[in-house]
């Protein structure tokens, strides 16, 4: 799965960058940034987070997706000089995982531990988000260029590592997919994939890896909403005040110094 949608993501942005005729980076040291941004950015955690969601609850992944943004605070406190950590940011930070553990439970973190399967899993799940972190400092870190061609270069490369994995421990080709799960792959590859890291890459560019890393906070909150709203879940009121710490721990981080 995760060399499926990478390939489809890079196919399509690589082509982008040659329709347009963008400027390719010229520095050996730029491609090796786009290298380690390709191998942690996508390669390692969309096949840790696959992989570990296999015996992982979703709300204890969760959780642990929730301590991504935590990590890149800390990190871009130390490599990014204009993203200093704060008692403002600290406090929005540590709400809004509050709010992601208050809409996950206290089942989620009853689900922690267990044998050492599962705690291999969950550690696999975490080392995913951690990969996260540290890839938002190093994208803040890459010189200037155009998004689609640090999008491009980074999907090229994670397609350089995955495939060959895939191809040596999966024999995908044996697999028989049917016309649903192409379609769900093909949706990965062209919308979470090829869109989100172009979206990405401009993002961090514009407002830094501190701002970025909350998305996380608000992936669990609109899958709440999202299944309340087109799967006729039913209400919880705790999600809205999981949602309310959510989005005020993003304002209190995010709100500008008088």
């Amino acid at each position: 799965m995760a060399a499926g949608r990478i390939s489809i993501g890079a196919l399509l942005l690589c082509a982008g960058v040659a329709v347009r005729r963008l400027p390719l980076p010229r520095s050996p040291r730029v491609w090796l940034h786009l290298f380690c941004l390709g191998v942690l950015g996508n390669a390692i955690p969309f096949f840790l987070i696959s992989w570990g969601q296999q015996s992982v609850d979703s709300g204890l992944a969760g959780l642990f997706m929730g301590i991504n943004p935590l990590a890149t605070l800390v990190l871009a406190h130390f490599f990014v000089t204009d993203e200093r950590m704060t008692s403002r940011r600290s406090i929005g930070f540590v709400l809004g995982f509050v709010g992601v553990a208050v809409l996950m439970g206290p089942e989620a973190m009853r689900e922690f531990g267990g044998g050492s399967s599962d705690l291999l899993h969950q550690s696999a799940v975490l080392g995913g988000a951690l990969c996260y972190a540290a890839n938002s400092v190093i994208a803040r870190r890459l010189p200037e260029m155009h998004a689609a061609v640090s999008s491009a270069g980074s999907l090229l490369f994670a397609t350089l590592v995955i495939v060959p994995v895939s191809l040596a421990f999966d024999a995908p080709f044996s697999i028989e997919a049917t016309a649903t799960s192409l379609a769900a792959l093909a949706w990965l590859g062209v919308v979470s994939t090829a869109m989100g890291t172009l979206v990405y890459f401009t993002v961090v560019r514009s407002a830094g890896p501190t701002f970025l890393a909350q998305i996380n906070y608000l992936i669990p909150a609109v899958a709440i909403v999202a299944g309340i709203a087109l799967l006729g879940e039913p209400v919880r009121l705790v999600a809205f005040v999981a949602l309310a710490c959510i989005v005020g721990g993003i304002v209190i981080a995010q709100r500008p110094v008088r």
